[in-house]
């Protein structure tokens, strides 16, 4: 009975969480006239794509998508490659300095974001890198990756170092003992890792606020398709299919890389 119990409140709890994606996907393909109705339709029996297919006139969403696809990726691949080494280093070797490092990489997470913002601005103002990927790709980089660090710390260190001793008594050199034992027993970790970078990236809105201006990811693209909107009166349907657009890549990585996140999120409670 207990678990039954439990087993409802569950569903219960599921279904308040879907429930707003549910909403803004109904929305999505619901006309404008039945969206100002009084009484709500909760499912999709006028269903129609009118809205998607205003929200990609123009071009304006494919140029904010492509910008936003180039960040990602850049940002996904360098905090990755940067945050391993990272905690590869504090994890497996003792050196001069990795007491300070450690607690950088945890003072640098309290810093608030809007602190940095006119720093930011002048070093990519002084570097020509305003309004472009590499620029908005720096800062994401810089702000994800002290997080990743100690993510990524937690498995490095609950795989045992004696692995890659035993593989060198057999043969190995250091490197192929690394890359043979070590790494692949990391990959669900890094592909945790790589889904919270992923999604930091996508969703990052200050930073690009203020080191964008002719060029716009999506989030500022949803943003200035919004208050557009405002100015002859909002069409939320149109602003739902927006919004469920810009989240299809997000559901998309997810499906490719639901499998390795579970076991990686596992791992990295089980081993600390």
């Amino acid at each position: 009975m207990r678990s039954f119990a439990l087993g409802t409140l569950g569903v219960l709890a599921s279904l308040l969480w879907v429930f707003p994606v549910y909403w803004m996907v109904l929305s999505a393909f619901t006309p404008a006239a039945y969206l100002r109705a009084t009484t709500p339709q909760f499912l999709p029996l006028h269903a129609t794509a009118v809205n998607f297919r205003r929200v990609l006139e123009g071009g304006s969403f494919t140029a904010a998508l492509g910008m936003s696809v180039a960040i990602t990726l850049l940002t996904v691949v360098l905090v990755l490659a940067f945050a391993f080494l990272g905690a590869l280093a504090i994890s497996r070797w003792k050196f001069r300095g990795r007491t300070s490092f450690v607690l950088a990489v945890l003072f640098i997470q309290m810093l608030p974001a809007e602190g940095l913002f006119i720093a930011q601005y002048k070093m990519l103002s002084g570097a020509h890198l305003l309004d472009s990927v590499i620029g908005v790709t720096v800062l994401y980089t810089a702000a994800i990756i002290p997080f990743t660090i100690w993510m990524l710390r937690g498995f490095v260190a609950g795989v045992p170092a004696e692995l890659e001793e035993a593989a060198m008594v057999d043969g190995l050199s250091r490197t192929q003992a690394f890359l043979r034992i070590t790494f692949p027993l990391l990959a669900p970790g890094l592909v945790a890792s790589g889904v919270y970078a992923f999604l930091q990236a996508w969703n990052e809105f200050t930073i690009a606020l203020v080191a964008l201006n002719s060029n716009q990811t999506l989030p500022l693209w949803l943003r200035n398709f919004l208050s557009a909107s405002a100015n002859r009166g909002v069409d939320w349907g149109q602003v739902m299919a927006a919004s469920t657009l810009i989240a299809i890549p997000v559901i998309v990585f997810f499906l490719f890389v639901q499998g390795r996140m579970t076991s990686g999120l596992v791992s990295g409670a089980v081993k600390g």
